[in-house]
């Protein structure tokens, strides 16, 4: 197969009236299917084939947007409306789309951020309505025209076939924006060929078919969700979508999954930990999750020790990887019981995937810059051929023919078994609840914000805690709100510490060792 598309109509045929989406609704296969096809057929009028930038809830609806894009034979964009307006600004930016597409529960949203990004400039705008079943052309907050139902009829069959013939499975599927060091986000663009490649491996490691049901923890614009997604299209599945408030609440977290059935998680190892932290399994247990897959950061075993004693049956499946490689491309089996100062391993390359470590040398080693090549590379950064050539390069240990690599930047060791363990970063980017943060952009946001000289970000990995060091005017609560409408929350240090001055080497740079014992 060539396109993801082919895995939604095989499902919509197999499983029509199945439920393939819940959440705030329950959508079945053959909706998301119907829905999608108008919608790829209202856009496929525009003219051109710039991204569609795509403004949703966490909605059991989203997937329809999504695959409406891709029916027009374009690529998406999924962009959370709540992030700050000026992320948003150098998102839009960079994509240029040639079209926004928002749902209706995001539509005020949208408006609001259009006022201040767009001015007197008014973008092209469909608002889908899957109450109504209509989708409209908007051109203000108030104005809506050309409204359509979302059915059948109107389907252009002949102009979505042409389309689908032109298609190949190196064509962009979605860009997922992620934090970028220079302070501007970057877009990275996964094609169909690496999405299928990665959904066939996990589902074969994570044993999953159409019995599943699986739980979505993670926002619909993140990397994470892309499993939550696709395999209900390509295994027959459903995906529960969990309230993110339910994760604050063990008790209600557990018997929405027990009332759902559902059986099979891929969260952030902070969606396992937090819900412990509150009393999980104390009251309510899980009777239907049997299978458990982590990633984002270092599991602390004594974590999972607890969850292996309440699901003793379960599988757990530790995962490591970055965007650049759809998603994540090694996985560990845990195989026994761990103890509480164990550290796992990040395991062996899943299926179609090439791992290897190259040393200072640029020769492969069995210690050194964990590296990945493989049909699931990102195409590259969107409308960002610098920062691609510079992190998407050749193998410098190949020089018998060209081979395409990632240079991941973090640093792994092979074990005599042929094991991968993680060692941490080459730079300073790190894992923070569940999410990739650079210390620059943080930096970068702060140096902004008027009256800071300049700062210094640290992360104290023990206590998961981003620390910004800085000198300036402006008072801690002043600074983190400011930083607020600069960068997302995620990213937003819980400790500040106001500094006359910050230390510096001989250099003239910032002493960071001198500031880490300051933390």
């Amino acid at each position: 197969m060539k396109n993801v598309l082919e895995w939604l109509e095989q499902s919509a045929e197999k499983y029509a009236d199945k439920t393939a989406f819940m959440g705030d609704r329950d959508v079945t296969f053959s909706q998301v299917m119907i829905w999608a096809k108008a919608i790829g057929s209202e856009i496929a009028k525009i003219e051109g084939d710039a991204p569609v930038a795509v403004f949703s809830s966490r909605s059991a609806t989203t997937p329809a947007l999504f695959a409406g894009i891709v029916y027009s034979g374009r690529a998406y964009a999924p962009i959370d409306a709540t992030l700050p307006q000026k992320r948003i600004h150098k998102i839009l930016d960079n994509l240029a789309p040639s079209l926004i597409l928002a749902d209706a529960q995001s539509e005020a949203r949208l408006w609001e951020i259009a006022e201040e990004i767009f001015g007197t400039r008014t973008p092209k705008v469909k608002i889908v309505d899957f109450e109504k079943e209509t989708i409209c052309t908007a051109t203000d907050a108030q104005a809506h025209s050309d409204e359509i139902s979302l059915t059948s009829e109107c389907i252009d069959v002949e102009k979505l076939e042409a389309i689908r013939e032109k298609m190949i499975e190196t064509d962009p599927l979605y860009m997922i924006y992620t934090s970028g060091s220079s302070g501007n986000p970057k877009g990275v663009m996964t094609s169909h060929l690496s999405l299928i490649t990665y959904i066939n491996s996990y589902c074969k490691v994570m044993k999953i078919d159409h019995t599943d049901c699986l739980g979505n923890q993670s926002p619909l614009d993140y990397i994470a969700a892309i499993r939550d997604i696709y395999i209900p299209y390509k295994t027959g599945c459903q995906t529960a979508i969990i309230p993110k408030e339910y994760f604050m609440e063990p008790n209600e977290l557990f018997g929405y999954m027990n009332e759902k059935h559902v059986t099979s998680v891929g969260w952030s190892v902070s969606a396992l930990t937090v819900p412990l932290s509150l009393g999980a399994f104390e009251e309510v247990k899980l009777t239907t999750l049997n299978k458990i897959c982590f990633s984002g950061s270092v599991m602390p075993c004594s974590a999972l020790r607890v969850w292996q004693e309440n699901l003793p049956d379960a599988l757990f499946v530790n995962q490591y990887g970055p965007t650049e490689a759809t998603a994540s491309c090694t996985y560990y089996v845990v195989d026994h019981k761990v103890t509480d100062d164990e550290v796992l391993p990040i395991g062996k390359a899943y299926e179609n995937y090439k791992v290897f470590l190259l040393d200072e040398n640029n020769q492969v080693a069995n210690r050194g810059e964990i590296c990945v090549s493989g049909p699931i590379l990102a195409l590259g950064y969107y409308n960002d051929p610098e920062r691609t050539e510079k992190s998407f390069i050749n193998n410098p240990a190949n020089k018998a023919y060209p081979e395409r690599i990632y240079r991941t930047g973090d640093i792994g060791s092979l074990d005599e078994n042929g094991i991968l363990h993680f060692h941490g970063r080459m730079d300073r980017q790190v894992k923070h609840m569940g999410h990739r943060v650079e210390l620059d952009e943080v930096e970068c946001a702060a140096n902004a914000v008027e009256g800071i000289s300049e700062s210094a970000c640290l992360y104290n990995k023990p206590k998961e805690v981003l620390v910004l060091f800085y000198c300036g005017e402006v008072e801690k609560r002043g600074l983190s709100l400011a930083l607020r409408e600069s960068i997302p929350g995620f990213m937003v240090p819980r400790k500040l510490i106001k500094m006359d001055e910050l230390p510096k080497l001989p250099n003239g740079k910032i002493d960071l060792k001198k500031l880490e014992g300051e933390m």
